[in-house]
């Protein structure tokens, strides 16, 4: 997977517009979490969040993977499970290298991962 410029702040912006509301409003939530994250490392509240909003997240997309009988389906879910498996194993305080791992995944899986859904569900 090729990695995306990371916007700073870090924020979600037009650019990672999936096109469906649901999806677009939750990956704002995402955006959110890692930022804060990133903001106060040592806050094991701001990481138990963003596992949260993660694994809430996956569950929308994948059931609309379902509904949709998206053909990608199972290589998304597998990125989803490595991902949400990695992030809770995590403790605070964040290191700068894993807020920045959690940025370049995000931003990259959008762009690379999601993208490929547009107009299939």
């Amino acid at each position: 997977m090729s990695t995306c410029e990371i916007p700073e702040p870090f924020a979600w912006n037009e650019d990672f517009r999936v096109d469906y509301d649901a999806i677009d409003t939750e990956h704002k939530g995402l955006f959110k979490a890692i930022f804060d994250c990133a903001a106060a490392p040592a806050d094991a509240d701001k990481l138990k969040n963003l596992v949260s909003v993660v694994g809430t997240h996956f569950s929308t997309e994948e059931a609309m993977f379902d509904k949709a009988s998206y053909a990608e389906k199972e290589p998304h879910k597998k990125a989803h499970e490595e991902f949400l498996t990695k992030i809770k194993k995590l403790s605070a305080p964040l290191d700068a290298e894993t807020v920045k791992f959690a940025k370049t995944w995000l931003c990259t899986h959008i762009k690379t991962i999601d993208f490929k859904y547009k107009g299939k569900l």
